[in-house]
């Protein structure tokens, strides 16, 4: 078969790939491109959480309590510990396999029905279903769809609320939190409070989380399950679409040969391409020169795309798509597309299965093609992508 190559080129300066696994560049950050490098970044217990928003966030009311996206150490640790019952690969087919495949074949049907459809618009609907089954969001008000849309802003963090700009985006994000927790949190929580179920917002409550404190839960869980997957199986279809033999070697395959496709293109095209930390003590990682030791305070860089094409770890030609590579000891096949230590994505295997079981029924759709490729953007702050404008075919 051929050999695909990333889609996707972010305009980022990557260290990485000219060979400085570490380095502190120009403005201070100190950057980390090679694979074990960062993989020691990301696990190491003296660094916290930057980055994503979190300047807002520490803006908060000392007494509300922080997401866990947004939470380190042993507090941190303690409710991974609890909720990681609920992102089991076991649970994921046992409770979440049947949601999948009824919201896929939903959509599906969309496209069987008119002959064609926004590829972003079948795989947002997915993601949102899916992600609510998850959290507890089963009793929201028509909308949700829009309501997350205008929430997720372009920018991570907050404009100056010195300027007149910067205040209409804190009072417009306020209408938009207000909504998704009237329609969305709200509703929810009341049904739950009456009767427990096995969901995140049950839990939430049995921690004595109050409402507010809920609401910021589920939108961490929401950009992380909803918005992050839709361009996963944006980005995977269209690699699928334009390169026959990884396609013909997809609808060949049984699931865990698909799945092993998937992990490839996600290694080469992670959806966030950048993760933030701040060292809280002196940290030492190896350097072209020997160990490098970036101080205590300062803010690293961990360029995930980069790390992921480091052929000392994914081996010969790393910008091409070879499912089943052979990886150094301890490398996982996404590589660090999913983040890695304590704050490594939770959701990992939903994302994975919900996107095989929706393209692997699209691509069997009679004379499914892709009639519009999709548009590009970029979200900087997290070296992310975003496609729009993709549009599918397929014989009615």
């Amino acid at each position: 078969m051929g050999d695909g190559a990333r889609k996707i080129e972010r305009a980022a300066d990557s260290g990485g790939r000219s060979g400085c696994p570490v380095r502190r560049g120009p403005d201070g950050v100190w950057q980390v491109c090679g694979y074990a490098e960062a993989r020691a970044v990301l696990r190491s217990t003296d660094t916290v959480q930057a980055g994503l928003g979190i300047e807002t966030v520490e803006k908060l009311p000392s007494g509300l309590r922080r997401p866990v996206l947004y939470r380190d150490g042993p507090e941190h640790r303690e409710h991974r510990r609890q909720t990681a019952r609920f992102f089991t690969p076991r649970r994921v087919d046992e409770r979440y396999r049947e949601v999948m495949v009824r919201v896929a074949e939903a959509q599906l049907g969309k496209v069987r029905a008119a002959g064609r459809a926004h590829l972003a618009d079948l795989s947002f609907h997915l993601a949102i279903e899916v992600a609510a089954s998850v959290i507890g969001l089963t009793e929201s008000r028509p909308g949700i769809r829009r309501r997350l849309e205008r929430f997720f802003p372009e920018k991570f963090g907050t404009p100056g609320l010195t300027s007149l700009h910067g205040i209409r985006w804190l009072l417009r994000q306020n209408v938009n939190w207000l909504r998704v927790y009237l329609a969305d949190v709200r509703p929810a929580v009341r049904a739950r409070r009456g009767q427990r179920r096995d969901d995140l917002i049950s839990h939430l409550l049995d921690e004595g989380c109050s409402a507010g404190e809920i609401l910021g839960e589920c939108l961490t869980f929401a950009a992380a399950g909803m918005v992050t997957t839709r361009e996963f199986i944006n980005v995977a279809a269209w690699h699928l679409f334009t390169d026959d033999a990884l396609l013909g070697r997809y609808r060949a395959a049984d699931e865990p040969g698909r799945i092993a496709v998937l992990h490839e293109i996600l290694r080469l095209e992670p959806v966030i391409g950048r993760l933030r930390r701040r060292t809280t003590a002196a940290l030492e990682l190896p350097g072209d020169d020997g160990v490098v030791t970036v101080p205590t305070g300062a803010l690293v860089d961990v360029d995930l795309e980069s790390a992921n094409v480091d052929a000392r770890t994914v081996g010969e030609r790393p910008e091409l798509i070879r499912p089943g590579r052979p990886l150094a000891e301890g490398a996982g096949a996404v590589g660090l597309a999913f983040g890695d230590g304590p704050h490594k994505c939770p959701g990992a295997h939903i994302a994975i299965l919900e996107t095989d079981i929706f393209l692997s029924r699209l691509f069997a759709l009679p004379g499914i093609r892709m009639a519009t490729p999709p548009g590009v953007g970029f979200k900087d702050e997290i070296g992310g992508y975003e496609l729009r404008g993709c549009t599918v075919e397929c014989q009615v």
